[in-house]
């Protein structure tokens, strides 16, 4: 393959931010677009499919960008895979691990390749962080602190993702799971889960606070609060390690909602006067590249027929297993 040509199942604010990022990239070229919402707009030089079994059947396109309401993930990505199109999805990975999991057969069975959009891990403070925890300069990761909320408008629980139903989950998998990702990212799976799964506030179809507890079998332990009741909204990660520790604090978004991307490194430091804030290493990152250099692991993969290291099938099924194991509890 020596360029890629793209179809979108969906055109909603994701849809169209994937679409200005491969209209950045070399190689890549856009073609046809099917919007389940029929009022949104699209751009002049992009072909309208009625259906999307009309755009997934197209031999005019090697690979579907898929940005819809949870729900139809399974049967949008399974379908593509099964009409031989490579597949780059919008998490979640499905509603629940089931899902994930027939869509690795389906991958299999297809010859495909299939990615899902955990942009976060693509953020420059991200991969800062994972560069610093990988050189073994400050040990082992001990443990990892990671809260993330927002508020919402009483008119949200007139969108799907109020809805149980399409959504499959509330805040936890809708934003929650990133920061879940990241922590896996780092670590790698783990093997207990407690949680608490709260809808105290909006008390709607899906939960609006998750407080969750993760450890594997090296004792490495990482709590998550995910809420959508934080009404200044945050991001925060926190990793000790063995001899120091990573703090990113806000995250480069367009709406500039979370705010800067700074991230602080240091040492172990135990007791006055030692523990002083003067002696901390200070990273702020101005630019968010991370969408292409999301897209760009994707392309790469196709172009040079070569397996999707990050964000792959694997990685889903790993990260859906604790999902579902925190709404169980």
């Amino acid at each position: 393959m020596e360029h890629l040509r793209i179809g979108f199942l969906g055109f909603g604010k994701m849809g169209k931010v994937r679409y200005e990022t491969f209209g950045k990239m070399d190689y890549c070229a856009v073609h046809t677009v099917y919007e389940y919402n029929g009022d949104i707009t699209t751009p002049d030089n992009l072909k309208r499919i009625k259906s999307s079994e009309e755009l997934i059947a197209s031999n005019d396109i090697d690979a579907v960008v898929i940005s819809v309401p949870n729900y139809l993930i399974k049967p949008y990505v399974i379908a593509s895979l099964e009409a031989g199109k490579h597949v780059f999805c919008e998490k979640p990975p499905g509603m629940n691990l089931p899902e994930v999991l027939a869509m690795k057969k389906a991958m299999e069975k297809s010859g495909c390749k299939l990615m899902f959009g955990f942009n976060h891990r693509h953020h420059q403070s991200i991969i800062k962080a994972k560069d610093v925890v990988d050189s073994g300069r400050f040990g082992e990761i001990l443990w990892m602190r990671g809260r993330y909320g927002k508020s919402v408008p009483e008119d949200f629980f007139e969108d799907w993702r109020s809805q149980k139903k399409l959504a499959g989950g509330g805040i936890f998998l809708d934003q929650g799971i990133h920061m879940l990702d990241l922590f896996m990212h780092l670590v790698g799976k783990f093997d207990e889960v407690k949680s608490f799964v709260s809808n105290l506030y909006w008390k709607g179809d899906v939960e609006d606070n998750v407080f969750a507890l993760f450890k594997n079998n090296k004792g490495q332990l990482a709590s998550l609060h995910s809420t959508m009741t934080q009404w200044r909204h945050l991001f925060s990660l926190e990793i000790f390690l063995e001899h120091g520790y990573i703090a990113l604090n806000g995250l480069k978004t367009s709406s500039n909602s979370y705010g800067e991307e700074k991230l602080t490194l240091a040492m172990n430091r135990t007791e006055a006067p030692a523990a002083t804030w003067t002696d901390e290493e200070q990273h702020t990152f101005s630019t968010d590249d991370s969408w292409e250099r999301e897209l760009t692991i994707f392309r790469d993969a196709l172009l040079e027929d070569r397996p999707i290291d990050t964000c792959g099938v694997e990685d889903a099924i790993q990260l859906m297993e604790m999902v579902d194991k925190v709404y169980s509890q």
